[in-house]
């Protein structure tokens, strides 16, 4: 997806992390043995045990192999008892990794990490400010303090706009936390202030978190993309670019019906949900437009893809973000 230079600018990074990885396991390890002296004697044992074994390997003695499992055993088993005395984990000596999966170093199997792949949609989508934004619009931010406990929103269940948006962020949390194993379409409708952008940006950061390839645009950002690419604009970058939106696992259209209305528009974005789609990939939309407003602003096909695939979540009410400045000029 990269040119080389940004490439190996990225790997430069993965290699950075390898480095402080090594630096941070072995002050740990000095600071188990400034503490419990044993273990490091311990460590040297292993080590003499393991030489000693491979000597008796290569001069044939059949138990050798079973003698050295059963002595290494019984080492570390002392070691994780000495290390729970002492008050450490029993992985405290070990490595950790930001990434797990391909241990920071971007790839698994050969193949590119989640991590990795994110990272390269971060280049080339100049998602860098999201990071500030996911750091204070996301779950453990969440509340309902602001929604009304006394306008209903469904007559027929007599449920409140609170009530209901409580039920909303559960199922947000629910969808990010199996994302993986069953993924899904969501289209969050409603009005502007309402909380739509404010749950992409939860999943969205719940699922950068586990590493997964999340893309983030507005509708009038997607729609240059696609354009740039089917006019040949928009420089080196274009195709890959192009690419990363038909290909990552969550794609989130922002304020969709904000872009200038065209056939073209109609057919790019049609190709796009298709496309997503046929591969079983996740795509989130956020719009102001009602579901007659879906249909009278976009083609049939477009909106009956819409209404057959996506889970829709209609939000209520007045703008919120009002409410919540009247009361911080209040404080």
């Amino acid at each position: 997806m990269l040119n080389n230079s940004q490439y190996d600018a990225l790997m430069r990074e993965y290699q950075k992390r390898q480095i402080e990885n090594r630096h941070r396991q072995e002050a740990r390890i000095r600071e188990v043995y400034e503490k419990i002296p044993e273990i490091e004697r311990l460590e040297g044992e292993l080590g003499g045990i393991s030489l000693a074994h491979a000597r008796e390997l290569l001069n044939g003695e059949k138990e050798a192999l079973a003698k050295l499992k059963t002595r290494i055993s019984a080492l570390k088993e002392r070691r994780k008892v000495l290390l729970a005395e002492g008050g450490f984990a029993s992985d405290y000596m070990e490595q950790t990794y930001l990434c797990p999966e391909c241990r920071d170093t971007g790839y698994v199997d050969g193949k590119k990490c989640r991590c990795l792949r994110q990272a390269e949609i971060g280049v080339l989508y100049g998602q860098s400010n999201l990071e500030h934004v996911l750091a204070r619009e996301n779950f453990d931010m969440a509340t309902c303090e602001y929604y009304d406990k006394n306008l209903i929103v469904n007559q027929k269940t007599g449920i409140s706009q609170y009530d209901y948006m409580e039920q909303v962020i559960q199922e947000c949390r629910t969808y990010a936390e199996s994302f993986r194993e069953k993924g899904g379409n969501i289209l969050f409708s409603g009005k502007a202030g309402t909380g739509k952008t404010f749950l992409t940006n939860c999943i969205a950061k719940e699922l950068l978190d586990r590493s997964e390839a999340v893309i983030y645009l507005t509708a009038p950002d997607l729609f240059q993309i696609l354009s740039d690419r089917r006019f040949e604009r928009g420089g080196p970058d274009r195709e890959e670019r192009y690419q990363g939106i038909l290909d990552c696992s969550l794609l989130i259209i922002d304020d969709l019906g904000t872009e200038l209305h065209s056939s073209l528009i109609n057919s790019d974005l049609f190709y796009c949900l298709n496309d997503r789609g046929l591969k079983g990939l996740a795509t989130i939309i956020s719009t102001n437009l009602s579901m007659n407003g879906i249909r009278d602003h976009y083609s049939e096909r477009i909106s009956s893809r819409i209404f057959e695939s996506y889970r829709i979540i209609p939000l209520f009410g007045e703008d919120i973000r009002i409410k919540k400045k009247i009361k911080e000029s209040r404080s």
